[in-house]
């Protein structure tokens, strides 16, 4: 009786990783390659997981409704409340995923469904962390999420294989291994992997998170398990997919490392600093600050761009050592918007070179 129930459960994947792994790219994927089944997403802000335009049909307060049958719902309150929504809906479903953000420590997001009521009508399948098989490194793995993001992934799922050497990805997953040495590892590019392997694989294991692969360093006795809080920032905004793609290596004699938490919050050192103009930018000033005032810390970066030189609206991306920008139609007011993440950034300094590239006399900055 007791399997029988379990198996009737909905069951529930956590996409887990750092920032700029390629979480929504995946969850594009997966969105993308469904048939017949009827997903609830759950992320952080409707705005900031980049679902293409033409799969959304209709959109609420609250929720998403995607051209394949599925649903996003946000969680920008608590994640249980979130859960609960989705499930009353008349629509029965027929899986969750769920998307953390770059410093969210998957644990008390697993907790949500095996500490509270939900158990009783989901079940938790598997935990896959992504990494970015290009700039992880020590340093992530030094921080207390990062080290827990890979303990408690039951699948890491290496991502981005395509820019870097056999190698590299060989010593990555050495590296993966010496936290954990029964890890399960996938590579891929731009996360397209068989959803076979990635969804309904029953891999989570409920003993695990109490002795989490004999690793001290993770101590979670003072998480609040009863509602999966977790650390929310504005990660993987805006990944949409276009042929006018610029992919370029942004590599001026330093590298950017790190995580982030939320706009202006502190976690390890680790920040995030929005930015607004309601004028464009000036390209060639824009570049500049690119090539020679983006300081070595500021790891991950991204938003949407508008152009003094240019009728077209640019998605912008920073992970690491690389950024692309790619350009569309602009459906809605032309502004800039930029979110930059690092550890131990100048704010005041980062505002006033952005504000600097404002373009003259056509708007001012302000955050």
């Amino acid at each position: 009786m007791t399997t029988a129930l379990a198996t009737s459960n909905i069951p529930v994947t956590i996409l887990s990783g750092f920032l700029g792994s390629g979480k929504t790219t995946l969850l594009n994927h997966i969105l993308s390659n469904q048939q017949g089944v009827k997903t609830a997403v759950l992320v952080n802000e409707f705005g900031e997981i980049g679902i293409d335009n033409d799969l959304i049909v209709t959109t609420d307060e609250d929720m998403v409704e995607l051209s394949n049958g599925c649903i996003c719902c946000s969680i920008n309150d608590e994640l249980m409340e979130a859960v609960e929504r989705v499930i009353e809906r008349p629509e029965p479903l027929d899986y969750i995923v769920v998307e953390t953000t770059g410093l969210a420590d998957p644990l008390p997001v697993a907790m949500t469904f095996l500490g509270s009521e939900l158990r009783d009508q989901t079940r938790l399948d598997s935990i896959i962390t992504l990494i970015d098989a290009e700039n992880f490194d020590n340093v992530v793995l030094d921080t207390e999420v990062g080290r827990a993001q890979v303990i408690y992934g039951d699948i890491l799922l290496l991502n981005k294989c395509d820019l870097v050497s056999d190698e590299r990805l060989q010593a990555v997953e050495q590296q993966l291994r010496d936290v954990k040495n029964d890890a399960r590892i996938l590579r891929s590019v731009k996360g397209e992997v068989p959803l076979a392997l990635l969804l309904s694989v029953g891999l989570f294991e409920s003993d695990r998170v109490s002795t989490p692969a004999n690793d001290p360093s993770l101590d979670h006795s003072d998480c609040d398990h009863d509602h999966g809080h977790c650390s929310h920032d504005h990660e993987e905004v805006h990944s949409h997919k276009h042929d006018h793609g610029h992919d370029h290596s942004h590599d001026h004699g330093h590298h950017h490392h790190g995580h982030t938490h939320g706009d202006h919050q502190d976690i390890e050192g680790f920040t995030s600093m929005s930015f607004q103009s309601d004028g464009p930018f000036s390209l060639r000033k824009f570049q500049n600050f690119l090539d020679n005032q983006m300081p070595q810390e500021v790891y991950r970066a991204k938003g949407v761009l508008w152009f003094n030189e240019s009728e077209r609206r640019h998605v912008f991306h920073l992970a690491g050592k690389r950024f692309s920008i790619d350009d569309t139609d602009w459906t809605d007011d032309r502004k800039n918007q930029l979110v930059l993440i690092g550890r131990n950034i100048d704010h005041t300094t980062l505002r006033q070179q952005l504000n600097a590239c404002v373009a003259k006399d056509d708007g001012k900055g302000f955050t």
